[in-house]
Protein backbone atom coordinates (compact mmCIF):
# COMPACT_ATOMS: atom_id res chain seq x y z
CA UNK A 1 0.00 0.00 0.00
CA UNK A 2 3.00 2.51 0.58
CA UNK A 3 4.10 2.21 -3.19
CA UNK A 4 0.52 3.17 -3.88
CA UNK A 5 0.34 5.98 -1.55
CA UNK A 6 3.77 7.77 -2.78
CA UNK A 7 2.80 7.03 -6.76
CA UNK A 8 -0.59 8.63 -5.50
CA UNK A 9 1.61 11.39 -3.88
CA UNK A 10 3.42 12.17 -6.73
CA UNK A 11 0.67 12.84 -8.96
CA UNK A 12 -1.09 15.14 -6.87
CA UNK A 13 2.21 17.11 -5.86
CA UNK A 14 2.42 17.43 -9.48
CA UNK A 15 -1.58 18.38 -10.16
CA UNK A 16 -0.62 20.99 -7.31
CA UNK A 17 2.35 22.49 -9.07
CA UNK A 18 -0.07 22.87 -11.96
CA UNK A 19 -2.25 25.16 -9.82
CA UNK A 20 0.21 26.92 -9.06
CA UNK A 21 1.55 28.13 -12.59
CA UNK A 22 -2.25 28.47 -13.13
CA UNK A 23 -2.64 31.14 -10.48
CA UNK A 24 0.51 32.93 -10.90
CA UNK A 25 0.93 32.68 -14.67
CA UNK A 26 -3.21 31.60 -15.52
CA UNK A 27 -0.79 28.58 -17.77
CA UNK A 28 -2.17 25.39 -17.59
CA UNK A 29 1.06 22.69 -18.04
CA UNK A 30 -0.90 19.76 -18.59
CA UNK A 31 -3.32 21.37 -20.96
CA UNK A 32 -0.35 22.92 -22.82
CA UNK A 33 1.36 19.50 -23.47
CA UNK A 34 -1.39 17.74 -24.26
CA UNK A 35 -4.45 19.29 -25.98
CA UNK A 36 -2.23 22.27 -27.33
CA UNK A 37 1.17 20.19 -28.49
CA UNK A 38 0.11 16.90 -29.50
CA UNK A 39 -3.98 17.83 -29.67
CA UNK A 40 -5.40 14.84 -27.49
CA UNK A 41 -8.22 16.18 -25.15
CA UNK A 42 -9.08 12.80 -23.58
CA UNK A 43 -5.65 12.52 -22.31
CA UNK A 44 -5.90 16.10 -20.36
CA UNK A 45 -9.33 14.97 -19.19
CA UNK A 46 -7.91 11.41 -18.36
CA UNK A 47 -4.70 13.46 -16.53
CA UNK A 48 -7.46 15.30 -14.49
CA UNK A 49 -8.99 11.80 -13.42
CA UNK A 50 -6.06 10.18 -12.21
CA UNK A 51 -4.92 14.02 -10.46
CA UNK A 52 -8.10 13.75 -8.45
CA UNK A 53 -8.12 9.95 -7.85
CA UNK A 54 -4.74 10.52 -6.27
CA UNK A 55 -5.99 13.07 -4.27
CA UNK A 56 -8.67 10.63 -2.54
CA UNK A 57 -5.79 8.23 -2.30
CA UNK A 58 -3.68 10.84 0.15
CA UNK A 59 -6.64 11.39 2.24
CA UNK A 60 -5.95 8.38 3.57
CA UNK A 61 -2.45 10.14 4.92
CA UNK A 62 -4.48 11.97 7.39
CA UNK A 63 -5.99 8.94 9.64
CA UNK A 64 -2.85 6.98 8.52
CA UNK A 65 -1.20 8.20 12.13
CA UNK A 66 -4.41 7.34 14.42
CA UNK A 67 -4.09 3.50 13.39
CA UNK A 68 -0.79 3.08 14.48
Amino acid sequence: METIQKTALFFTITGAINWLFIGLFDFNIVKYLFTDLIGMDMITKFIYIIVGICGLINIGLFFNHIEK
